[in-house]
């Protein structure tokens, strides 16, 4: 410990005014003087603190009153976790909402011992994070910024009804290899697809199967701990929101996903619109072939759909204007569209214009809110009032603005009111963020995770009925 004050003294003592203006929680005046520990200036008492490891620092209030009073102040620690680089918001979200698990959530800030959050949070290891997707995975480390790495996914790997452990093996292989990681060396947390829309008795054995094989598969691999969760539920914990309507576009098809406290409500109903984000660009290449535009390859119209396509906000308005705009494809040139550019995201509302035959956007989400109120699972309607978009082509500016004002025109004034359309929150990657954050909450491997024993012991319970 002195060597550590010595080490602060002689910081402090090289700059002036030291920390007379910041916010720290104040010391009680009416202890008794223990000598020069109660002398120095509070902001030097933090400066301490952040140097110890978290259980050195709870130790710290043995030393005298006055560190007594601080340590156990809740102001310090709030401090020192907002001072992390998770933003703030992510982490006060995790740990008032999801540190009980995917089944039981709280939302008591006054329950909450920071100086326990503090030290669990320090010794939560870094997890393998694999964003399964529709059409591309995204993996990466949980302590990263972003993932570091993106590769086809595993539903390319074949029928999902019956997964294959020797393909999901060589999927789960091939990342491990990418990242330079043993499987045996860090927890791994896998988001799970949406594969089926009811829930039939073969639909409940299959994504049980789906989720089992996964499980399965990662511990004969000798993950030392893994947590599967739905691909929606993590989108809807980016958005910070633990119920909600998932909207996500995938690279087939298009999902309505009613989520309540982070459960799937697979007996409400899932929607299903038979187009996603390979419908899209595939429209835009027929349009682009109608104008005699050359290109090289569907890669090169996805490129141009992601920079210069838009969702108009009044399609027949925007049919009278002058939309031009133009961008580079590298080794390909310049490609100047016109009307184009949002006639690719219309076919979301108006399928027909595309010769696909199913419902509107607006109209299966305006449908499975009618199914959320029906269904009468929360006292309170407003859980099914916000719309968290997901996906790639999610991302579509002017997307979250049209599918609102189009929900607002076709619902009653009673449902519309308090329905709200969010942005994908990290774009493409917002499952992957979403089990970013649930991979450094402070109760992240006992909550959320399970190991090989477990699995097993829950396996031949379910064998022996």
């Amino acid at each position: 410990m002195a060597v550590v004050l010595r080490k602060v003294w002689g910081s402090v003592l090289s700059r002036s005014g030291s920390g007379s203006n910041r916010s720290w929680p104040e010391l009680p005046d009416d202890h008794p003087p223990l000598g020069d520990l109660d002398t120095l200036p509070t902001d030097v008492f933090m400066q301490i603190l952040q140097l110890l490891e978290p259980r050195y620092a709870a130790r710290s209030s043995l030393v005298c009153k006055s560190w007594k009073a601080l340590v156990s102040d809740n102001v310090l620690w709030l401090h020192l976790l907002k001072s992390e680089k998770e933003p703030w918001d992510f982490l006060l979200f995790a740990e008032t909402q999801l540190r009980y698990g995917p089944s039981l959530y709280f939302n008591h800030l006054s329950q909450l011992s920071f100086m326990n959050v503090y030290g669990q949070r320090a010794t939560v290891p870094g997890s393998v994070i694999i964003d399964g997707g529709s059409g591309y995975c995204k993996y990466g480390w949980s302590k990263y910024a972003s993932p570091s790495g993106r590769c086809a996914t595993f539903l390319e790997f074949g029928n999902l009804e019956s997964p294959m452990h020797a393909r999901l093996r060589y999927f789960f292989s091939t990342i491990y290899s990418r990242m330079q990681v043993k499987a045996s060396s860090q927890p791994i947390i896998v988001s799970l697809p949406i594969c089926h829309t009811d829930d039939t008795e073969a639909a409940r054995a299959s994504r049980k199967q789906l989720r089992e094989a996964i499980y399965s598969v990662l511990f004969d691999m000798n993950a030392p701990a893994v947590c599967a969760v739905d691909q929606a539920v993590l989108a809807l914990y980016a958005a910070r929101r633990t119920s909600g309507i998932v909207v996500n576009i995938g690279f087939h098809v298009t999902s309505i996903v009613p989520i309540l406290r982070g459960k799937v409500m697979h007996d409400v109903g899932i929607e299903i619109l038979g187009q996603g984000a390979l419908r899209l660009t595939g429209f835009l290449r027929e349009l682009m072939q109608q104008r005699n535009i050359n290109f090289e390859s569907l890669y090169t119209v996805r490129t141009i759909k992601e920079k210069l396509c838009y969702i108009a906000t009044d399609y027949d308005a925007e049919l009278r204007k002058n939309t031009q705009g133009s961008c580079e494809v590298a080794g390909e040139g310049w490609f100047t569209l016109s009307k184009e550019r949002f006639q690719t995201g219309e076919i979301l509302f108006q399928p027909h214009i595309g010769g696909v035959r199913t419902m509107g956007l607006h109209r299966a989400v305006a449908l499975c809110m009618d199914h959320c109120l029906a269904a009468e699972v929360a006292s309170d309607d407003r859980w099914f009032k916000t719309v968290v978009l997901a996906g790639g082509s999610a991302c579509l500016p002017g997307l979250p603005e049209r599918l609102e004002k189009e929900l607002h025109k076709i619902l009653s004034p009673s449902m519309s009111e308090g329905v709200k359309v969010i942005p994908p929150p990290f774009g493409a990657d917002s499952a992957w963020y979403g089990a970013k954050i649930i991979s450094n909450v402070s109760t992240f491997a006992n909550a959320w995770c399970i190991s090989k024993k477990q699995f097993r012991q829950r396996f031949r319970r379910n064998m022996a009925w």
